[in-house]
């Protein structure tokens, strides 16, 4: 016998619409504009749709699945993935196979509503998020997640009223204590480049733990030696030709991540400056390539092992119905070659 209760689909063809934008309508998600979403609820009306309680009580059953989403990279050629976050997958891999779970990985960028993509769509338990891009735009999407109270958990800043809960280094000591190592090897003017505003809330931290440490050594910020750059080899080699046209005298740069820093040890060669015996080097993060340049990256080392297991463990703990704090990790300095120092011996 055939069953003529109309469903989501009905609705979504009647309307020109996709199906989880019904699901997101019906919600009133803001994801929806409002004349989209108020003809899907008419259309409903009208249909005098129900919703399936059946399906809705799958939703409430594990999938054992983990979905993994990262932010969409344009900086590392056809990879599409920042080089940093490569060993953080394999570290949540790992982490959730050893729970029995298995992992969903995608971009971002591929889904408007990441909660009806993902949990209400029963394909995953919880989300974990690397990456954010701007993060102004992405804290409204986390907001609405907490609204709606889907499990996630983010590697990222962690700031005072952030939603959600949130794992990340400490930027802030671990650039201080990084400004304090090329200070003590006698360098005064060091430039920054990194994004410091507020849609790169990491960068800021790095930059205030590095503005303390000179501060603290009695030795000025000079505004001039802070260029704005994206974590990109590309935006790195650009923000230090922006630097050198300023003709503001630097002995050394701080990189806010390792991608900038090898972009600018390609900028500072092609001017015929040599590092680090005419500039020191600085990067921070650790990516694999760091230890390989000529000469090696001195960077500060995120534990990415430590990372993704903590993700894991603590998003599980959310689906559990348990309330886990955001945390912040220390990183390590190494270091190499590239500021001059000799380098630690393991």
């Amino acid at each position: 016998m055939k069953d003529d209760k109309p469903t989501s689909f009905d609705i979504a063809y009647r309307a020109g619409v996709s199906q989880s934008t019904v699901s997101r309508a019906l919600r009133n998600s803001p994801l929806v504009n409002e004349e989209t979403r108020l003809k899907v609820q008419q259309i409903a009306r009208e249909l005098n749709y129900k919703v399936d309680k059946n399906a809705s009580s799958l939703r409430s059953q594990q999938t054992k699945t983990i979905a993994l989403l990262l932010c969409e990279h344009h900086g590392t050629g056809n990879s599409l993935i920042n080089p940093f976050f490569l060993s953080m997958v394999g570290s949540i891999t790992r982490a959730s196979a050893n729970r029995g779970f298995d992992l969903l990985i995608s971009f971002q960028q591929f889904s408007e509503d990441w909660h009806a993509d993902y949990e209400d769509a029963n394909r995953a338990d919880g989300i974990i998020f690397l990456g954010y891009g701007d993060y102004e735009t992405f804290v409204k999407k986390l907001t609405y997640l907490t609204e709606v109270g889907a499990h996630f958990i983010t590697w990222g800043p962690v700031l005072e009223g952030q939603p959600g809960v949130s794992i990340g280094c400490d930027n802030f000591n671990s650039a201080y204590n990084a400004a304090q190592h090329l200070i003590a090897l006698g360098h005064k003017n060091i430039a920054f480049l990194g994004d410091v505003s507020e849609h790169s809330p990491e960068f800021a931290d790095r930059y205030h733990g590095f503005c303390k440490a000179l501060q603290e050594a009695g030795i000025a910020v000079d505004p001039k030696l802070q260029v704005a750059a994206e974590t990109s080899e590309a935006e790195g080699y650009k923000a230090t030709m922006s630097l050198l046209q300023r003709r503001v005298p630097f002995d050394a740069v701080f990189g806010a991540s390792d991608l900038i820093a090898i972009g600018a040890m390609t900028a500072l060669e092609e001017a015929g400056m040599h590092v680090p015996q005419d500039v020191a080097l600085m990067g921070f993060d650790d990516i694999p390539m760091a230890a390989y340049t000529h000469p090696a990256l001195t960077t500060v080392q995120q534990d990415t092992q430590l990372a993704g297991e903590l993700l894991v463990e603590n998003l599980l703990k959310l689906v559990s119905g348990e309330r886990p704090e955001s945390m912040l990790l220390p990183a390590k300095l190494m270091v190499r070659s590239s500021c001059g120092a000799k380098p630690f011996k393991k």
